[in-house]
Formats: structure tokens, C-alpha cells, sequence
């Protein structure tokens, strides 16, 4: 497996599979340059060491009579002369092709529909053009051949037909490698057409397995039956026919087999790589789609699961933010509505003179103030393990105990009350907020609708945590808990409270023992 930096660092620099296609922002000019250069050096190689092994093996190779002077003669020149015809003819004809079909390229605009069925099929029509000249080439040869030696002109049409088919399968092949870039920008990161899908995977594989494979040993057995009709042909001139053809074929087939299969490959790694990067959480990830079969489908369905996931991320962080992480996590875990009994600590805090202010100060300025305090409460909830329960116009609702479990929330919330009061003073001078602290039992859970959902705390210590609210508006500090939360904390955080007097607030009929600060 890749680690996450290795399959980074080939998704950059070789986006396409190769090195030799650049980068996947390199300019329209350079891109068009880069392409034909390759095209330009796959076609005339692969042509030249095809019509090379075409000669070496139909003059020096397969069993026939020997040449005679008009015949060597006619070789020398004819053989040369198309060649260079067909390397000029073929270099020209190609590049015209290959400048009209990929015109959209160099202005740097999408292709339209037909532009892009145009592109995808440009190695196919590239290809034909060989295909019709190496078939120029064998009619032209077997006439010439049939002329001036009869007896020859199977051994050399079988030869320059075979050679042929096996060149130009490997260079469409190559010619497709060389065109990815302007596949993948033809494409546009969505799936081939599905005309282009017609002959499929499984019909390539099968070509190419009979082009690469089929094709030579039909030549093989065919040279075997030119072998037995000369009957002049000593064991040893038929072994050395056997062993030259037999390394011909197996060069020809494992060169095809494994162009086909990086063909292959190549698709297939860049959404390896990239699903390393996914599986690492890194999902702002992105594959070029250059392949016109269903491979293409595969990098195009990776994208758009990509960018599936990057919006269900964004929603849940956002949902987040609305409701907390933990109430998120909940949220995930259940879909029922209803709670449990908990233990826990609730902090209210609110404004004080919140009316007065959005009656004398600009909308703008009081919304202004209200995010600064809200930004102070939320840190210090955070800081210490609590959770936003909601934020009620000008007051907040803090919860330590829950939906996450904490092992002293009685603590953690006076504790978070105190920070609280101290960056309140120093942080929002112009405003003041009561603070109440409190802790009991509370149902803890969803409520609403099958439709619309809420996480939130019932219970009656929610109502004393915001009348004890009330009360500390009109102390020293601005703080003030009830002794039960002290009870229940740890010792370190109760010994910075002192007991004070008992009140009953609003709206309880037993009475409250109050604490504040030390």
C-alpha cells in the first residue's frame, strides 16, 4: 500500500500515469506541443521497427526461394522509397487530423459534444491511417513481388499483412497514451459517452489478446505450411525459421499484452491512490478522467463520490456548529426521539440590559456584541467539556454531563463559571452577564418530531440554573451556584466556593442554598 505522501506526490506529478504527459495545469500550447512530440515519436518508431522486422523476416527468415537480381534491385529502391512516403505522408496526414480535431484545445474553451466524441475516437482514426498505409503497402509490394518472383508473393503478403496489423495495434495503443490529456480535459471529470462504451473492456481485451497472440501464431502456422510445400528446407534452416519466428511472436505478443494492460492499470491506480488519500480523510481529492471505456465511469463515479463525500462532510460540520459535535455524533448514532435520566451540571448565562442596548445602539453594533460574548461562553464551554445546549436571544444554555459523558461535571461547569465571570469583566467591559450554576437529575435526549429534531435537557435544575441567573445580575462577580453543585464537585473545585444564604427563587417551592466565589 502507498502511504498517504507517496500517493499525493503521484496523483501531482503524474496525474496521467506517466511523467511524460506533464502536469494536469500545464498550458493549452504546451499540452498541444507535448502530445504531438509524443505522437510524432511513438508513430515513426513504432513504424520503422515494424517495417523492420517485416523485411528482416520476409527476405532473410521465412522459407522461399532465394531473390533473384531484378528482385534485390526493386527491394533496395521500392523498399526505402515507401518508407519515407509513408513516414511523410503518414507524419502529415496525422498532424492535420490531429490539429482540426483538437482545434478547442488551443483556444482554451470546453469541447461541445461532438468535440469530445471527435477527441475520444482520434487514436482510432489516427490508427487507420497507418492501417491504410501498411495495406498500401502490401498490395504494393505483393504486385511488385508477384511480377518478378511468383513463387514469393505469399510469403511476402502474409508477412507485410501480419506486420502490419501487430504495428498498428501497439501504436493505436501508444497513440491513446499520448492523447490522455486531451481526453481528460474533453471529458471534463464526467464519464465517457456512452456510444464510446459500445465496444467495452471486454472487446478490447479480446482484440488485442487475438492481435497479439492470434495474429503471429496463425503467422507461425502458415510459415510451417510454406515449409512443407518447399520441400528443399534442411532441419536446420527450419529451426532457425522456428526460433526467429517464435521470438517475434513473443516479443509482439508481451509488447501488445502489456500495452494493453497499462492501458489498463493506469485508470485503475490513479483511483487506488486516490482512495489512499480518502481512506486518510483527505477529501478534497480529484482524478482526471482520460479513459473512453467503462474505466472511465470508474474515475468519473470516484469524483463524483468524492465530491459526495466533501458535501456530507460540510453538512455535518455545519450541523456541528448548529448543535454541537457530540449532539452530531448522537444525532448519527440514533434517529429516535425521546432521552434518559442524567446526571449533570447546567450553566445559564445572560445579558444584562440586552433591551436597553437594542434600543439605543445600532442593529449592527448589538449583533456585533452579542457574537463577542457568545464567542467568550462557547470557548470556555469547550475548554471544559461542556456543550451548547442553545442560545436563547441574549442567554446561553451550557451542558456538563451531556450527550458526552464527563467524570466531574459538577466541577467542570464551576470551574468553566469562573473562567467565565473573570474574561466577561475583562473582555466585554461595556456589558454585564448574570451567571448560575447548578446540578441534578435531567431527561437528557431528542425531542420534536419525526421531521424536526432537538437535543436538549429537561428537568428542574435547568429552571434553578436560570433564576439563580437572575439572582447573580445583582451580585459582586456576577456568579452565583447553588451548594448542591458544590456538593458534587471535587474537592479542589469546592474549596473555591463558600456557602451562602438560602432562597427560594421563582417558580420552586423548596428553597436553594446559594454559593458563590471565594
Amino acid at each position: 500500500m502507498l502511504s498517504e505522501s507517496s500517493a499525493e506526490a503521484v496523483l501531482q506529478r503524474r496525474p496521467f500515469g506517466s511523467w511524460l504527459l506533464g502536469p494536469a495545469d500545464q498550458s493549452p500550447r504546451l499540452l498541444r506541443l507535448r502530445v504531438q512530440a509524443l505522437l510524432t515519436f511513438f508513430s515513426i518508431g513504432t513504424n520503422l521497427i515494424g517495417a523492420l522486422v517485416v523485411f528482416v523476416l520476409a527476405v532473410f527468415v521465412l522459407p522461399g526461394p532465394a531473390g533473384n537480381q531484378d528482385l534485390d534491385l526493386a527491394r533496395s529502391i521500392a523498399i526505402p522509397a515507401y518508407v519515407v512516403f509513408a513516414l511523410v505522408v503518414g507524419s502529415w496526414w496525422s498532424t492535420r487530423l490531429g490539429l482540426r480535431v483538437t482545434r478547442w484545445v488551443l483556444e482554451d474553451r470546453p469541447a461541445t459534444t461532438r468535440e469530445q466524441i471527435a477527441t475520444l475516437q482520434l487514436p482510432l482514426r489516427l490508427t487507420m491511417i497507418e492501417v491504410f498505409l501498411w495495406l498500401l503497402a502490401t498490395v504494393i509490394f505483393s504486385l511488385l513481388t508477384l511480377f518478378l518472383q511468383p513463387e514469393s508473393v505469399l510469403r511476402v503478403l502474409v508477412t507485410t499483412f501480419d506486420g502490419g496489423i501487430v504495428t498498428c495495434a501497439a501504436s493505436y495503443l501508444l497513440s491513446e497514451f499520448a492523447l490522455r490529456p486531451i481526453a481528460a480535459r474533453a471529458l471534463a471529470d464526467e464519464a465517457p459517452p456512452r456510444r464510446l462504451l459500445a465496444a467495452g473492456l471486454k472487446a478490447r481485451t479480446i482484440f488485442f489478446w487475438a492481435v497479439g497472440s492470434g495474429v503471429p501464431v496463425a503467422g507461425l502456422m502458415l510459415t510451417a505450411v510454406l515449409a512443407l510445400i518447399d520441400g528443399d528446407v534442411t532441419a536446420t534452416r527450419l529451426s532457425v525459421i522456428i526460433l526467429a519466428l517464435g521470438t517475434v511472436v513473443l516479443v509482439c505478443g508481451w509488447l501488445l499484452t502489456a500495452l494493453s494492460a497499462r492501458s489498463v492499470v493506469a485508470p485503475v491506480r490513479s483511483v487506488r491512490n486516490a482512495l489512499t488519500l480518502i481512506g486518510r480523510g483527505d477529501l478534497d481529492v480529484r482524478i482526471p478522467v482520460f479513459d473512453g471505456t467503462e474505466l472511465g465511469s470508474l474515475q468519473a463515479g470516484f469524483n463524483r463520490m468524492a465530491a459526495g463525500l466533501r458535501e456530507r462532510e460540510r453538512l455535518r460540520d455545519l450541523f456541528g456548529r448548529y448543535v454541537g459535535p457530540s449532539v452530531v455524533r448522537e444525532a448519527l448514532s440514533s434517529d429516535t426521539l425521546g432521552g434518559e435520566e442524567r446526571f449533570v451540571a447546567v450553566l445559564f448565562v445572560d445579558l444584562t440590559g440586552s433591551t436597553e442596548l437594542a434600543a439605543t445602539r445600532p442593529p449592527a453594533e448589538v449583533v456585533q456584541l452579542l457574537n463577542r460574548f457568545f464567542a467568550v461562553v462557547v470557548d470556555e464551554v469547550d475548554e471544559h467539556g461542556g456543550f451548547v445546549n442553545k442560545f436563547a436571544g441574549d442567554a446561553v444554555l451550557a451542558v456538563f454531563g451531556a450527550p458526552t459523558e464527563l467524570a466531574d461535571p459538577a466541577g467542570s461547569a464551576l470551574q468553566a463559571g469562573r473562567a467565565l465571570a473573570v474574561r466577561l469583566r475583562d473582555e466585554l467591559p461595556e456589558a454585564t452577564a448574570g451567571i448560575g450554576v447548578t446540578a441534578g437529575i435531567v431527561v437528557a435526549g431528542t425531542v420534536g418530531d419525526v421531521r424536526r429534531y432537538e437535543y436538549t435537557v429537561i428537568g428542574d435544575p435547568v429552571n434553578e440554573a436560570a433564576r439563580l441567573t437572575e439572582l447573580a445580575k445583582s451580585v459582586p462577580g456576577r456568579l452565583v451556584a447553588s451548594m448542591a453543585a458544590v456538593a458534587e464537585a471535587s474537592a479542589a473545585e469546592a474549596d473555591q466556593w463558600r456557602a451562602g444564604e438560602e432562597v427560594t427563587v421563582r417558580g420552586r417551592t423548596r428553597p436553594t442554598r446559594l454559593a458563590t466565589p471565594r
